[in-house]
């Protein structure tokens, strides 16, 4: 499928790795210019290197925290107008919320509410004055089926997703729509690092936590972030415009609910 987005330009958070990679490789192979954003030079380097062979452009990087003030500074400084912007952060460790702090919850809310909705905010009215606009935020399947231990995403995801509810009714007649992807458990170094979190706190092997996982989700496997790259590519496409406000599961069947 030609998803007429070749000559855009894109932004993609957390892009050196697992599905923010995923996300640009998708678009890179559908002609859109990407710039890719994380923390870590070598990383990023390495990455584009790696995705613009593989892709009829060049992709492009910077080294940009989407937390920060000064990294989203830095990303709009090298991609100063994008047409599509992914918005894409780590999550928090799991934990108990006794053991959470103010100060554990604002470095939650920096990375997976406030520093998406400035994002957004600093892109959108370019985005409207073009006629055309792409806003995916990777999210997770926890606003919609929250798990215990995940407390700060649980909570911090949720309000981004709110916000976003409203404002892509307004935006929506201008050609700009703005969606989540919901991910569930996906094979990525992300999910390692989480299963690894448990094992620690409950004691147990990861290999057995690990199958655990794999064994609950309906599809038998995890997701693979070719799969999450491939949505997400088709929701910043000219196929897409009629799709807003909307957040998408892709979990393998995990969510039991009809709605």
């Amino acid at each position: 499928m030609d998803l007429g987005i070749a000559g855009r330009t894109a932004l993609v958070f957390g892009g050196s790795k697992g599905m923010g990679r995923a996300c640009a490789q998708h678009l890179a192979r559908a002609g859109v210019s990407v710039w890719i954003a994380a923390r870590t030079p070598a990383t990023l380097a390495q990455t584009a290197a790696e995705l613009s062979a593989d892709s009829p452009v060049p992709v492009h990087w910077v080294a940009a925290d989407l937390t920060t003030a000064d990294g989203r500074d830095a990303a709009l400084a090298a991609c100063p107008s994008p047409d599509i912007l992914v918005n894409n952060a780590d999550g928090r460790p799991p934990g108990d919320f006794r053991d959470w702090s103010p100060q554990d919850w604002h470095a939650a809310l920096d990375a997976m509410m406030v520093g998406p909705i400035e994002m957004i905010r600093r892109t959108v009215d370019p985005m409207i004055a073009r006629g055309f606009g792409r806003i995916v935020n990777i999210v997770a399947r926890s606003v919609k089926s929250p798990q215990a231990e995940l407390g700060l995403s649980n909570g911090a995801r949720s309000g981004l997703v709110g916000f976003v509810s409203g404002l892509s009714r307004q935006t929506v007649r201008h050609g700009v729509t703005l969606n989540n992807l919901l991910p569930g458990a996906f094979d990525t170094d992300a999910q390692r690092l989480h299963v690894a979190h448990m094992a620690t706190q409950s004691g147990r092997a990861f290999d057995a936590l690990w199958q655990e996982r794999v064994a609950a989700t309906p599809a038998g496997r995890f997701g693979h972030p070719d799969e999450i790259g491939a949505l997400c590519a088709f929701i910043a496409s000219r196929h897409a415009g009629y799709i807003t406000g909307q957040s998408l599961l892709i979990d393998g069947g995990s969510y039991p609910g009809t709605f």
